[in-house]
């Protein structure tokens, strides 16, 4: 197995060295890692929280060196977790073009100017109609899926996090996502981070993942690591459930090309 979702303290808000994370992915017996840190977006957007675009040579050099340190037949990938934010397509797209990148994540952190998974303002929740929430977001999660920057869509039920629980009306806006994710040849971001979450779910949720599984849209495992410990985190228990969703097999890219692997249990 793989973990194709794991941070660098670039991003300002993870911790441990690259080679850390790499012990803890062959410890974990694990066959590779891919980092997919933060991009970073125009200055006035989110700089809390992702390196500055100057750092981006130094993040390329960092897991350069990670995969030279790799034993022999250990994958290191170099990839991005990139935002989806309306008006900055044309910033990530030469991003992503300018660098050969192994992978790219298309999360949508933002409605508006609203971070909703961040601690410091989950209040505004209670502001809000969780419908009206679910929409504007799955609106955003569309749209990224139809950009093309991305090879998959990142925790796709994100809003979930601090236990504010889809409603049922909001199935059909999922059909929908789901649809132009499978359309658009993407794959899905199955993240073990929900488990260390209040709500105590995976992203996404396996009612979505066995929707997914019958319109055949594939699945990259990731940890959404930011500590080296969180490296490879119950995938076990990830895999048992996408096994009972119906999936034999989950996806690692290389070259932004994807190459399949069995899922077995451990």
């Amino acid at each position: 197995m793989y973990d194709s979702h794991v941070h660098t303290p670039l991003c300002k808000h993870a911790e441990g060295s690259l080679t850390n994370y790499l012990a803890a992915a062959q410890k974990a017996g694990l066959n590779g890692l891919v980092f997919t840190d933060h991009n970073p977006m125009p200055a006035w957007f989110d700089p809390e929280s992702r390196m500055p675009a100057e750092q981006l040579p130094l993040y390329h050099a960092l897991v350069e060196q990670a995969r030279a340190a790799a034993p022999a037949g250990f994958y290191v990938g170099l990839g991005l977790e990139a935002d989806f934010h309306p008006g900055t397509e044309s910033f990530v797209r030469q991003q992503l073009e300018a660098y050969p990148y192994d992978y790219v994540i298309g999360s949508v952190h933002f409605i508006g100017a609203w971070p909703f998974d961040h601690p410091r303002y989950k209040d505004e929740f209670e502001r809000r109609d969780r419908m009206d929430v679910y929409a504007d977001y799955y609106a955003l999660v569309y749209a990224a899926a139809e950009s093309g920057l991305y090879d998959a869509i990142g925790h796709l039920d994100l809003p979930k996090k601090f236990g504010h629980v889809p409603p049922e009306e909001a199935w059909d806006l999922v059909e929908g996502v789901l649809n132009v994710i499978r359309n658009a040849d993407l794959a899905l971001d199955v993240n073990t981070a929900g488990w260390r979450k209040p709500i105590g779910e995976l992203y996404p949720a396996p009612r979505v993942l066995e929707r997914a599984a019958e319109l055949g849209i594939p699945v990259v495992l990731g940890s959404d690591a930011h500590k080296p410990g969180e490296v490879g985190w119950r995938f076990g228990d990830a895999v048992e459930i996408l096994l009972q969703a119906g999936y034999r097999e989950a996806w690692v890219y290389r070259g932004r090309k994807p190459e399949p692997y069995p899922l077995e249990r451990a």
